[in-house]
């Protein structure tokens, strides 16, 4: 599904370009789940952000389904991640000003879809993560394992092929965690999905069919279930 090649990535500072990721080469096979571990800085977000067309890098190059990702500008990449790509990020970043309804309709609003025909698959979406009877509660009255559901329902709702991932369960309890791991085996049956999971839980690494390690924006190693 995503072949990566030559990929580096650097930053402009004052003491001159700080590089992020260094020469990584990497194959994600349709189907896969993959964790992403390693220490703080290592460039495990950076890679995320730029398997999702979220950031561009300095050199190499990103294929998806053999297309050059970054041959898309503007609309086309937007429309690209909107219809493709879904985003799990450690704080949701969810709307606080709107429901759970609101939040997980907003990808299909931003599609062009009117808000009936949008509510439709955003409540049956809240169901399939347990959500039913939340479906009018903003982010503030949501504990935090709920919000986090509310965000997965969120980045399915438009049948995405690539679900990515960052610290899915960082900010949450044991418990609510492995509720929030199980929950992501199941969504990653039910909706065939290929996942990218960035993150510093060892049980979710442990839950991956492969495990990559990084360390100073190169990756060192790859352990296989």
């Amino acid at each position: 599904m995503i072949r990566i090649t030559g990929l580096n990535k650097s930053f402009a500072t004052v003491k001159g370009p700080l590089a992020v990721l260094r020469e990584v080469n990497l194959q994600v096979h349709l189907g896969e789940r993959i964790a992403v571990v390693g220490t703080s800085g290592a460039g495990k977000t950076t890679l995320m952000h730029i398997m999702g067309g979220l950031d561009r890098p300095t050199s190499g190059e990103v294929l998806f389904e053999g297309k050059n990702l970054f041959a898309l500008r503007g609309p086309a990449l937007d429309a690209f991640r909107n219809r493709t790509i879904g985003f799990v990020f450690q704080f949701h970043q969810l709307l606080p000003e709107f429901n759970a309804l609101e939040n997980v309709m907003m990808p299909l609003l931003i599609a062009g879809q009117s808000r009936r025909q949008a509510a439709i698959p955003a409540t049956e979406m809240l169901k399939e993560v347990g959500l039913a009877s939340r479906v009018e509660h903003k982010p503030g009255a949501l504990s935090g394992g709920e919000q986090q559901r509310v965000a997965i329902a969120r980045a399915l709702i438009q049948r995405p092929r690539l679900l990515l991932a960052d610290e899915p369960t960082g900010n949450l309890d044991r418990r609510t965690s492995e509720e929030i791991l199980t929950l992501l085996d199941r969504l990653h049956a039910s909706h065939n999905l290929t996942m990218v999971s960035v993150t510093h839980n060892d049980l979710l690494a442990a839950r991956m069919d492969r495990t990559l390690r990084m360390e100073d924006g190169c990756l060192k190693s790859e352990e296989r279930k």
